[in-house]
């Protein structure tokens, strides 16, 4: 077997530096841009394919592994002749790019060329490794594009090696371009980039030097206190005697003397005055403590713990205001010059990016200067969100929305109690207050906020066991019909002869085609006489009597009072006076006698010098104004 394997070895190494010294014609040397493609080749990377099933190689797994050493073979030698910034390096390039079509046809291991890269990373200084991976970037969506499944591992190993390899203090943009071709090259769901047990960063440990007891003198009666106990000032202690005997000496003399006051201020002893941030030794230790609870919010769900944290909130937010208010006070014009300077977005996002450390400097010494540092502030308030965001998610409210999920282990059954809920909100509200604060303090939080608001979507998404966000591909038939129900819904329309809803006039035209001229006859719209009602009136008193049933004989009464009605509305006009004649409304016919003048009926026995309040005149006046009320019905 052992010659079998050399011999197709060598086939196929005389194959891939044939399509080496093609590459070199096509592309010229050192350039990483424009990938190699298949039809630069004509038929070249179809005789790898051909040499399998032959005596040299008898199966496709022989033709993997002869390929695989044949292409390592080559790059040993590129990278032991040449160095990466030289322009002959692109044969490097050129050989990923044949291995990458070569795999593409399937004729070799799906993750040869990552392992290529791998070895490749693994052979090259820092300064190299920018220069492979801009090659890596610019080739990303071609390698990853087929049959990742069996390159997804290779990639995470090559990544993480070189994260390992960087500093993230000194190579924080490097380390934020590997991270992102990782999120770039694996599905936004991959179980790989999903922490979906919901565990902590436990092992990022905030170390601080331990607080130093410092004597308390009291302000009055100084003398007094040193002539009581002795030689313990400062001028009495030797340089080289310990912090320790320092204080046994001071509490020794303290029990002697019997003060009732505390002169030495441990952890356990906060200062009498209740605000901790005044004492820089206690405060010091407070501040570094929250990092515990930022970095394991679930030590919060014991009483203990959450009261620790906000006595520390408290005392960190009071400090910060009143280290800005100093800073303000120290230097009004540098603030009034940051107020007014038009800075370009550009140059602030530089400033922020400047400001970033990956690990906190804990020292005592440096303490007061970075409580000083706006940056470094902002960034303890932001870890501060992060964290009541947490506890405001396990409020009673915000928990109903979490019910019924599947990934049991990112729901915690603690439930925040009204009380810490009021404070956690008050909280939130005084840190966003804060960070507003100071030069562009708007946009600093806006960014802040949008960014912690979309990860309650990420939440949910987790809580749900981080469901596949894709939707599968639209069939031929759901296009065809959407393209020709949009171009349906956009063509011109004819307007229906009968509309839905619209009135047939058809019977304009019946009979002799004058349905127009008779709806303009003057009988409809004017008031008739009062004689014109008197044979209905009549004729329907005479049906009432024939009516065979109640039913028939109620619809008679209705009409004939409808016509009585209406003939006292116009009568009302003109023969007014004659309506004292009339008894229950029934017996019209004094309104139906021709001998009175209807020109006069109103006036008629009225008094000639009667007051215009006359009532007679003036219920005219009243009749005529409501004519426009009358019903009139041809």
């Amino acid at each position: 077997m052992a010659p079998v394997v050399l011999s197709s070895v060598d086939t196929f190494t005389r194959i891939l530096k044939d399509l080496l010294r093609k590459a070199g014609q096509v592309r010229s040397e050192g350039e990483i841009v424009q990938p190699l493609e298949k039809q630069q080749f004509g038929d070249r990377i179809d005789h790898i394919g051909r040499a399998a099933g032959t005596a040299l190689v008898p199966t496709l797994q022989a033709q993997y592994a002869a390929i695989e050493t044949a292409s390592r073979n080559i790059l040993y030698d590129l990278i032991a002749t040449t160095s990466i910034t030289e322009a002959a390096f692109g044969q490097v390039w050129n050989l990923l790019d044949i291995i990458t079509l070569v795999s593409d046809a399937d004729q070799c291991e799906a993750g040869l060329a990552f392992w290529l890269v791998e070895e490749l990373l693994d052979t090259q200084t820092i300064d190299g490794c920018r220069i492979v991976f801009d090659y890596l970037e610019s080739r990303r969506e071609r390698m990853c594009a087929n049959r990742l499944s069996k390159k997804d591992l290779i990639i995470l190993r090559a990544c993480n090696e070189l994260l390992r390899r960087l500093s993230r203090a000194e190579d924080t943009v490097f380390c934020g371009r590997v991270f992102i071709y990782m999120f770039q090259s694996f599905p936004l769901g991959d179980k790989s980039s999903v922490n979906l047990r919901g565990e902590y960063h436990s092992e990022n440990v905030t170390a601080f030097d331990e607080p130093v007891a410092i004597p308390e003198q009291p302000e009055s009666g100084l003398m007094d206190v040193d002539s009581k106990m002795g030689n313990t000032d400062s001028e009495h202690i030797e340089p080289g005697q310990p912090a320790k005997s320092i204080l046994e000496t001071t509490e020794a003399t303290s029990i002697e003397t019997t003060q009732p006051e505390t002169l030495i201020k441990t952890d356990d002893q906060p200062s009498q005055t209740g605000n901790t941030e005044d004492d820089p030794n206690h405060f010091y230790a407070e501040f570094w403590a929250l990092q515990r609870n930022f970095a394991m919010p679930t030590r919060l769900f014991e009483d203990e713990n959450f009261r620790e944290l906000k006595r520390s909130m408290s005392s960190t937010i009071r400090k910060f205001q009143t280290v800005n208010q100093g800073l303000q006070a120290r230097s009004p014009s540098v603030a009034v010059e940051e107020h007014s300077a038009k800075r370009k977005r550009e140059d602030y996002e530089q400033d922020l990016s400047d400001s970033f450390n990956p690990k906190y400097l804990t020292s005592r010494d440096l303490f007061d200067l970075e409580i000083s540092d706006l940056a470094f502030r902002r960034h303890i308030l932001v870890q501060a969100l992060i964290l009541i965001d947490f506890l405001l998610s396990l409020t009673p409210k915000a928990k109903k929305k979490l019910a019924g999920k599947a990934n049991k282990s990112v729901l915690y059954a603690y439930v925040l109690s009204d009380e810490d809920t009021q404070w956690a909100t008050q909280m939130r509200s005084d840190i966003a207050t804060y960070l507003q604060q100071g030069p562009e303090g708007k946009f600093y939080y806006r960014m802040v906020d949008t960014v912690l608001s979309r990860d309650k979507n990420w939440t949910h998404w987790k809580a749900e066991s981080c469901p596949k966000i894709q939707r599968p591909p639209v069939s031929a038939q759901d296009f065809v019909d959407a393209r020709k129900g949009a171009q349906k819904a956009c063509a011109t329309k004819r307007l229906k002869a009968n509309p839905l809803g619209s009135l047939n006039l058809g019977f304009l035209s019946e009979g002799s085609g004058d349905g127009l001229k008779k709806l303009s006859d003057s009988e409809r719209y004017s008031v008739p006489s009062v004689e014109s009602f008197k044979e209905s009136i009549a004729e329907d008193s005479l049906d009432i009597e024939m009516a065979k049933n109640d039913e028939e004989k109620q619809l008679l009464r209705d009409a004939r009072a409808s016509k009585i009605w209406r003939t006292l509305r116009i009568a009302s006009k003109n023969k007014f006076k004659l309506f004292d004649k009339i008894e229950d409304g029934s017996d019209l016919g004094v309104l139906f006698e021709p001998g009175v003048d209807e020109s006069q009926g109103t006036m008629e026995g009225v008094d000639a010098g009667a007051p215009e309040e006359d009532p007679a005149s003036i219920g005219s006046e009243q009749v005529v104004s409501s004519d426009s009320l009358l019903e009139i019905r041809p």
